[in-house]
């Protein structure tokens, strides 16, 4: 398997490929931040991650295919096609429509309203998707029943089209109060949102608590390291983490043995600060 940042073919296929960069090349870079602002990158390095779960998943057909065939596959899996298939609907709004792409912050292009909202002491995502979940915010959270008969809010489409004006409506009421306040009144109705959270926060979620979202695994220099779970189970139970993360160059010399050095070679290239 190859696993580069361009593929092994095509005018790109020797140049170097870092996630970052190819955010930047493959579109990502360019509809991630604020409306009118510069172009932002995701704050983990998403592109990488997709990568891997695309070779895995590659590797596991690949895996059916010999015992189908009994002959292997070469598997040619790139950070930079792997990106443009994670743009999804931006690309196949261009592809079959050919609209270009635009920032828009937390907000969806096409669904409205679908964004993070301020609140007196934070801020809460809202993603009212359809008619039925816009109607449940404008009576039972806005207390304005009257904003989904409006023309101008009565459909997505229309909403869309008037983003800006029903923003600004949402805006004012929901910095009325704390943000606890808004979960109290959200819980339960069907409208799907979410506080933004910090890092202690998401790891102190209910859920999170509730379904061990984090082990804890000994590690033979550091001791107890606590790092996220496996994020699937398997019949209700979670796979065990077996081991835990390599510290630097541990396993140096048995990778260096698998490719044919003697502990003498190895020996030599510590010795010259090679490895």
């Amino acid at each position: 398997m190859d696993h580069v940042g361009y593929g092994q073919t095509g005018p790109y296929r020797q140049a170097p490929g870092y996630d970052v960069v190819i955010e930047a090349e493959a579109g990502l870079m360019h509809i991630t931040g604020e409306s009118g602002g510069p172009p932002c990158k995701v704050g983990v390095a998403v592109t990488d991650i997709m990568t891997g779960l695309y070779a895995h998943g590659a590797i596991m057909a690949g895996l059916r295919s010999v015992n189908q065939t009994d002959q292997g596959v070469w598997i040619d899996c790139n950070l930079f096609e792997t990106q443009l298939a994670g743009l999804a609907n931006i690309a196949s709004n261009y592809l079959i429509a050919g609209n270009e792409a635009s920032r828009h912050g937390t907000a969806h292009p096409s669904i409205v309203p679908y964004q993070v909202f301020p609140c007196k002491d934070g801020f809460l995502m809202v993603g009212a998707g359809n008619e039925k979940q816009f109607k449940l915010l404008t009576t039972n959270i806005l207390q304005q029943p009257e904003l989904a008969d409006d023309p101008r809010f009565s459909t997505n489409a229309a909403r869309v089209a008037n983003r800006e004006v029903l923003i600004d409506i949402i805006s004012a009421a929901l910095k009325k109060h704390d943000r606890s306040h808004w979960i109290d009144r959200f819980t339960g109705i069907g409208i799907p949102f979410g506080p933004i959270n910090n890092i202690s926060q998401t790891f102190s979620h209910p859920q999170a608590v509730a379904r061990s979202s984090t082990v804890e695994v000994e590690h033979p220099r550091a001791g107890k390291v606590r790092m996220v779970a496996p994020p699937v189970t398997y019949n209700g139970k979670r796979m065990p983490v077996r081991r835990p993360p390599p510290w630097l160059s541990q396993h140096t010399a048995e990778v260096l043995q698998e490719l044919g050095y003697s502990i003498e070679d190895i020996g030599r290239l510590r010795s010259a600060r090679v490895v």
